[in-house]
């Protein structure tokens, strides 16, 4: 009998041991089940400083390589929450790194610079201010949403610090010069970049929408903005008093010529599964109307998301542009002169870091607010910090913008509009609150 209830008593105990191994699996379990989610809290509080930013920079913007008073708030207020910040470089370029301990390496950059227009919101903070461009005073103003931009940079980076406990890494902050015309991203590589800070894991952007609503983002994968090539034709003449068109070869009327063939690349050259723009924005020629010139210059914009595409449609501008001079009987001294410039590169979002982010956002705003954002034509120069010989992953996506009277409206002014302007209360919190989840998801987990 006492052999026997020992025996119970043992089992008894190896039971509720194994129960109790069991439960503690369990419940470690429900805690190591996913990454960290964002503390709302944080970003909310922080929102009247961060709108009150907003508005100081959108009443002060500074235009492509005059962003000197810009690129100074930036870095004070990331020194502020403890980054070091390295200024001045690429242009009045920033480098904001943040050290966690060991993990990956995150850029996260947004751009600074404005563009030369006069504002017409009548906002209350609307910007009264010019700058000086080719010898000229011009308006001044953020019709790109690159405002948006910073103040939601900015809050990413707050909230990130605030959170740190969550996260192990690197924080890469890039505040980039110079995006409007192009030559930023480069500058900053070029001045050593990678070299200097280190090659990151991943690399995440944002740009305003025009056309989403505030509370939405847009996310794509692979292709999501184009490629862009400028390309400048000098059309060479014969000029002539203006009523003696038979002593001249017209530069003008070949260059019209011209223009109407440069359509038929798109439509009769390129594959029609492929995608590619050409457009001439600027025609220059001629001084009075009774004068034929002896020269006219087009000024183009071509673009597409592949290489090869763009080899393609050189190739014919060249041919066309020959053709019409040979068929004017112009000389070879004189045939149009085509300059084609160096290509952007396309944005390209990875594939499964896109997945990653678009997980993140819905976790934020919910399903139906995080959209499949189609490619479109338009560029951006955040393509080059994935175009290195390092081939960083990186995903760039649509941050919503548009106020609900306007969404109501269907009164929707794109981007370099001077009545565009963003709703920044919501815009802001939407862009903080899914970057800093896309971040901490990035640092947590591998893909």
């Amino acid at each position: 009998m006492i052999l026997l209830h020992s025996l119970i008593t043992n089992q008894n105990l190896n039971t509720v041991r194994i129960l109790s191994i069991i439960l503690i699996l369990i419940v470690s379990s429900a805690f190591v089940a996913g990454p960290p989610v964002i503390d709302k809290k944080i970003i909310k509080n922080d929102m009247p400083f961060l709108v009150e930013f907003y508005k100081t920079r959108h009443k002060n913007p500074e235009i492509s390589l005059q962003e000197k008073e810009t690129s100074k708030a930036l870095a004070a207020e990331l020194k502020k929450v403890g980054f070091s910040v390295t200024e001045n470089f690429g242009g009045y370029g920033i480098v904001g790194v943040y050290k966690n301990g060991n993990g990956p390496t995150i850029l996260y950059r947004t751009d600074m610079d404005a563009l030369p227009m006069y504002e017409k919101t009548e906002l209350a903070y609307q910007s009264q201010l010019k700058a000086s461009l080719n010898g000229e005073q011009v308006g001044t103003m953020h019709s790109c949403g690159h405002d948006i931009h910073m103040t939601t940079w900015l809050g990413t980076a707050r909230a990130m610090v605030a959170m740190k406990d969550k996260w192990k890494g690197t924080l890469l902050l890039i505040g980039q010069p110079a995006e409007e015309i192009g030559a930023g991203a480069k500058m900053m590589l070029e001045a050593g970049l990678y070299e200097k800070f280190g090659v990151p894991t991943y690399g995440i952007g944002l740009h305003s929408s025009p056309t989403l609503p505030a509370g939405q983002v847009g996310i794509g994968k692979e292709f999501v903005m184009a490629s862009s090539q400028s390309v400048d034709i000098n059309v060479y003449g014969v000029g002539s008093h203006g009523a003696s068109p038979h002593m001249s070869i017209d530069p003008i009327v070949l260059s019209s010529m011209l223009i109407m063939e440069l359509q038929t690349i798109v439509s009769r050259n390129v594959k029609p599964t492929e995608s590619a723009v050409v457009t001439v924005g600027t025609i220059k020629g001629g001084t009075v109307g009774n004068i034929i010139p002896d020269m006219v210059t087009l000024k183009l914009t071509v673009r597409s998301f592949k290489s090869e595409v763009l080899d393609i449609v050189n190739k014919r501008i060249k041919e066309i542009a020959r053709g019409v001079g040979i068929a004017a009987g112009l000389p070879e001294d004189k045939m149009p002169e085509v300059i084609i410039k160096e290509a952007g590169p396309a944005n390209y979002n990875n594939p499964a870091m896109a997945s990653r982010v678009i997980e993140s956002a819905t976790s934020v705003v919910g399903k139906d607010n995080v959209i499949d954002e189609e490619p479109v034509m338009l560029s951006e120069d955040f393509s080059y910090y994935g175009q290195t010989e390092h081939k960083v992953p990186t995903v760039f996506y649509w941050l919503g913008t548009v106020p609900d009277t306007r969404m109501k409206s269907g009164d929707l002014p794109g981007l370099h509009s001077p009545y565009y302007y963003p709703q920044p209360e919501i815009s802001i919190e939407t862009g903080v609150g899914v970057t800093s989840q896309a971040l901490l998801d990035l640092f947590n987990t591998k893909m």
